[in-house]
């Protein structure tokens, strides 16, 4: 009798230690991102990337940065043990020269649930030029892309569309688009491949939420480590109308359709 509740006792015991250990662990390839200089009015964007070393799944119920300027995305889906999410960080320079350093709180059911990321970086002029080498010039990364405008036809005001152009990096080193930059403050972007290697190509998503009525054609600079060419230009086009949907619908979480 005492054996069986010896034992008894010694299953619960390995059940309650074996539940402990149970749990997912995030290990972030990098902790902080330093953008470097970048022109003021630059939306300069990071994705961190983070793997679950548990052996539980990991959900990020929250991202949370320390100020306004930055704005956050990350993968809403459970990671998996072993698998790997983003975490996407935008800084907006607009009207914000000189140093920057941001932090971001993560919130998740991992084992350490509270983490900490940062970006940094300086705000330089709007026309911010550098002097290299022919040589430096030569060892560049290379943007470039198949279609330097997007005509979204007609489209309402304040609806949400997507343009995607293939990027391609032509030069010899990594290319990593940083940011984009718009008169309008209208076009956010994301890029499918964080930094491409030399011969590689990504899709490039411009999401432009147009403001203003009529005719309109958005020039959107394309930041990268192109030392050649660091500001790519793309435009889009579009005839935009007011909107013709009820005001008490909601359209969010579906992509709209720009209709002709």
């Amino acid at each position: 009798m005492k054996r069986n509740l010896y034992l008894l006792l010694l299953l619960c015991f390995i059940f309650v230690v074996g539940t402990a250990n149970a749990q997912g662990e995030l290990k972030f390839e990098k902790e902080t991102h330093d953008f470097g200089t970048i022109a003021e009015g630059t939306q300069a964007a990071y994705e961190f990337k983070v793997k679950n070393v548990g052996n539980q799944p990991v959900i990020i119920s929250a991202v949370q940065p320390s100020c306004g300027c930055t704005t956050p995305d990350w993968t809403k889906d459970p990671i998996l043990p072993g698998k790997t999410g983003v975490i996407r960080a935008m800084y907006n320079s607009t009207g914000r020269p000189g140093p920057f350093h941001k932090s971001i709180s993560v919130t998740s059911n991992a084992a350490t649930p509270n983490q900490v990321l940062y970006i940094k970086g300086e705000v330089g002029p709007k026309d911010l030029k550098t002097s290299y080498t022919p040589e430096q010039k030569a060892m560049s990364p290379r943007l470039a892309v198949g279609s330097t405008s997007y005509n979204f036809g007609k489209l309402e005001k304040g609806q949400k569309a997507v343009a995607k152009f293939t990027v391609k990096n032509t030069g010899k080193q990594p290319l990593v688009i940083q940011g984009v930059k718009t008169a309008c403050n209208c076009v956010s972007f994301q890029v499918s491949q964080p930094s491409l290697k030399p011969g590689q190509t990504a899709t490039l998503e411009l999401t432009y939420v147009p403001m203003m009525l009529k005719e309109q054609n958005e020039v959107v600079t394309i930041i990268s480590n192109d030392i050649v060419m660091p500001d790519l230009k793309l435009t889009l086009k579009a005839n935009v109308v007011e909107s013709l949907a009820s005001k008490n619908m909601l359209r969010e979480g579906n992509q709209p359709v720009p209709f002709r």
